[in-house]
């Protein structure tokens, strides 16, 4: 059974000043996203599930057209403020969805196969999503979900904080920790981060972190659903409140029902926090063009 790709596209991108998930950056105006499925399909998996906003349909429609016929499934899902447990009544006036952890939730009933979780404006590289591949051809145990680790020097943005979840791993490099740091930036030329009271602490830099490219198993939307249960009860008065990717993992793995391998690549990430990271990209994009790794037009 042939793996399927979620990419978590509905965040506001309130930072970037657009909608930076359908953004064109590659030489014949393919956004990020794009190279993410290419590798993807080259790597052997055969759906493609889009979380966003119902309001984003016919962008996402008309940016796609029929580019990607014949060549991967593709479908879309929702993720709405009112997408909550029955019996639980939104009051506040909220503009963002419930998070990371929600946006996987709301693709439940489109997902029955092992499925690969990324960020839409986040570029991964190619043997990311060959070594997710393969560790779903050779684990056998669906309870040993995993995920991609990128050292955080390499996922850092010149013009503005980000928030990066750090991860802590044991001797066979599953993980036993995800700690979230909200706010991690470059001050005098070092790696810090604000500890939440405007007291920037140091970082290595040779941290690994998680940059949302997992591996699951279907059996862990039952887990995410427990958890957002749990969440939603005193989240729904909070306008600001997110239900994280981590938190559910955190207690799957406290709780012993499953475990995280984090995987070992080449691949180097990139991303689109602000609008001053767009130039950057497109030039990472056209240096890997030129070297041969994509061609300049992906879908020709």
């Amino acid at each position: 059974m042939k793996p399927t790709l979620l990419i978590l596209a509905a965040g506001m991108g309130s930072r970037y000043g657009g909608l930076k998930q359908i953004d064109k950056i590659g030489p014949s105006g393919e956004a990020i996203i794009d190279y993410s499925i290419f590798d993807a399909i080259r790597a052997g998996f055969g759906k493609v599930v889009f979380v966003i906003r119902k309001e984003l349909k016919q962008d996402f429609r008309e940016f796609f057209g029929n580019k990607l016929d014949g060549k991967i499934e593709m479908e879309f899902v929702y993720q709405e403020i009112d997408n909550v447990p029955e019996g639980i009544e939104i009051t506040i006036d909220r503009k963002k969805p419930w998070g990371t952890g929600h946006a996987i939730l709301v693709a439940k009933d489109a997902i029955n196969e092992p499925f690969a979780v990324i960020n839409a404006d986040d570029f991964y590289g190619a043997d990311a999503y060959r070594a997710i591949a393969e560790y779903f051809n050779s684990n056998t145990n669906p309870n040993n979900h995993s995920m991609v680790g990128y050292q955080l020097g390499g996922t850092l943005s010149d013009f503005g904080t980000v928030s990066r979840g750090v991860c802590n791993t044991d001797e066979n490099n599953f993980l036993h920790k995800i700690e979230e740091f909200t706010k991690i930036g470059i001050r005098n030329g070092d790696i810090c981060f604000d500890d939440g009271t405007e007291n920037w602490k140091p970082l290595t830099g040779t941290e690994i972190v998680s940059m949302n490219f997992w591996g699951f198993y279907p059996e862990m939307f039952q887990i995410f659903e427990k958890g957002f249960e749990r969440f939603i009860k005193t989240a729904k008065d909070d306008p600001k409140a997110e239900y994280f990717i981590a938190w559910p993992l955190m207690d799957m793995m406290k709780n012993n029902k499953g475990r995280v391998k984090v995987l070992e690549t080449n691949a180097q990430w990139f991303g689109v926090t602000y609008k001053e990271d767009k130039p950057i990209a497109i030039q990472k994009i056209n240096n890997l063009v030129k070297a041969g790794n994509y061609p300049d037009n992906l879908w020709k």
